[in-house]
């Protein structure tokens, strides 16, 4: 039953990032400030793809000190290892969920907090984004491009996505075969997101909004992390 806990595995994490890539500040920062630089729409996913790489290296490093811990407690506890793994998942997805039901979900951005009315809404939302990112060095006027694009990788780089981390978790039981593979899929899915997203964005497709899977982010990772964990106690022996 290996294969199908790492098919349950690697599916949920293509899920989890792809779908992490949703939220606004994977892809409107990129959006703003292409119209503010005047950059062609090459470009902009040019440095949205850049970007999108320094948040999955943070993020596998990070995967890759969790899963050096789990090579070495996993020959420690051999049998007993995927039970603590998949009690460790299950008990993530009830926090996760519990944030989510409890109005402390974490959120990234607060530009889809307020309604806006109109037509214009997402305009409006392009024009004031910059402001409310923690970015200091854009501005909504055009700046060295240098300054723009450091301020974008940097954004994402020291943001990783925390949302992963338990994906690698899961995957430890499977070695370093588990950590390059699911190191593959995270780099596949966020980095496709984050394009597909931006290029939404960019050509002018006014219905997408996605502000909404911020607000339920939580409660759909932790339902993600329950399937995993379930998985991971049923199946791994």
């Amino acid at each position: 039953m290996n294969e199908t806990v790492l098919t349950t595995i690697a599916f949920t994490g293509f899920t989890v990032a792809f779908f992490h890539a949703a939220i606004p500040t994977h892809w409107l920062p990129f959006v703003a400030a292409g119209r503010a630089q005047r950059w062609s729409h090459s470009k902009t996913l040019l440095i949205t793809a850049l970007a999108g790489t320094g948040h999955v290296l943070t993020t596998a490093l990070l995967g890759l000190i969790l899963t050096i811990f789990g090579v070495a407690l996993s020959s420690r506890v051999g049998t007993w290892f995927p039970r603590i793994a998949g009690a460790l998942l299950i008990a993530l997805g009830l926090f996760y969920i519990w944030r989510q039901l409890s109005g402390h979900a974490h959120s990234h951005t607060h530009l889809f907090s307020k309604s806006r009315h109109g037509e214009n809404e997402q305009e409006h939302e392009l024009k004031e984004s910059l402001a409310h990112f923690r970015a200091p060095e854009i501005s909504r006027t055009r700046t060295s491009d240098w300054v723009a694009i450091g301020s974008l990788f940097a954004m994402l780089t020291f943001s990783p996505c925390e949302a992963f981390l338990p994906i690698y978790v899961s995957g430890i039981r499977f070695g370093w075969g588990g950590f390059a593979l699911l190191t593959l899929i995270l780099s596949t899915a966020a980095v496709a997101g984050m394009l597909v997203f931006t290029s939404l964005a960019l050509f002018g497709i006014r219905g997408i909004r996605l502000g909404w899977f911020e607000r339920y982010e939580s409660v759909v990772m932790g339902s993600l992390l329950l399937l995993v964990g379930v998985m991971v106690l049923l199946f791994e022996k």
